[in-house]
């Protein structure tokens, strides 16, 4: 099952004060991107000898609403018997895997260890972030797993590397915005996808039409179109449905604003 290609950059997020923060631009990381490099410490199942070595994985993900990532992996594949056996992983995202550069761009490596049975919002932010996956979501050997972050080690530059902890790296939790979250986003798409297409198209430089919304957590919200996926970070974070609305009619009129006299065809 090959993954989709993503061609949709990510601009890391900065500190408020405009300063490096190694939990942010980690967050932020997870929050945006739809894959990652999976390693898993082997057990030398098939390959007696692999036992003890690093297993290398790209793997497909989602995060849940507190930033945690979140896997759907089948209990066949090496990685997930690698796991059932040691826990402990690292998850590899970068900013823009298609620079030029990849050296020059940001990247972080996210350690933790995976628990299997995530609940039921995380499913449905893992298939509203992959609708694809909703063709083997359902067969008994799938399931979702949720990495609890130990830690996570920036790169974003010269100079501009370093360390953070799990603490530091997960995101607010606000039960009633997540409550909200299903309801937010189908209100989007169908009574204003004309906003979210131009928030897509004007405040993130995206291409092509037809841009919707699948997640909405304090930070900001996700979008896809096909292969591509794409976030669209709140100016200030959100403590609840009604702030996170605010959020959306503030981007939504600051994209029209900017948009006034472009041409923004597809």
């Amino acid at each position: 099952m090959a993954p989709p290609t993503t061609t949709a950059t990510t601009r890391p997020p900065a500190a408020p004060d405009g300063g490096f923060s190694p939990a942010r631009i980690a967050r932020g990381l997870v929050r945006a991107r739809d894959r990652a490099a999976l390693s898993t410490v082997g057990r030398g199942s098939g390959a007696p000898d692999s036992a003890g070595w690093p297993h290398g994985s790209l793997v497909l993900t989602a995060a849940g609403a507190d930033a945690a990532p979140l896997l759907l992996l089948s209990d066949l594949a090496e990685h997930t018997r690698n796991i059932a056996a040691d826990s402990r992983v690292s998850l590899l995202y970068e900013a823009d895997p298609d620079a030029d550069d990849p050296m020059a761009g940001t990247r972080a490596a996210v350690l933790g260890r995976a628990e299997p049975g995530g609940a039921e919002p995380d499913l449905r932010r893992f298939l509203a972030r992959h609708p694809g996956a909703a063709d083997y979501a359902g067969f008994a050997d799938f399931r979702i797993w949720r990495v609890a972050v130990a830690r996570a080690h920036v790169v974003a530059g010269f100079g501009r590397i370093g360390w953070a902890g799990g603490q530091e790296t997960a995101g607010p939790r606000h039960p009633a915005l997540e409550a909200a979250e299903a309801g937010i986003v189908e209100h989007m798409n169908a009574d204003h996808a004309d906003a979210v297409q131009l928030c897509a198209a004007v405040l993130l430089g995206c291409e092509g039409e037809g841009w919707r919304m699948t997640g909405c957590d304090p930070e900001g919200c996700d979008l896809r179109l096909g292969g591509r996926v794409a976030r669209l970070a709140f100016d200030n974070p959100a403590a609840g449905p009604g702030a996170a609305r605010a959020e959306l009619v503030r981007l939504a009129r600051r994209a029209r604003s900017a948009g006034a006299g472009r041409n923004l065809g597809g």
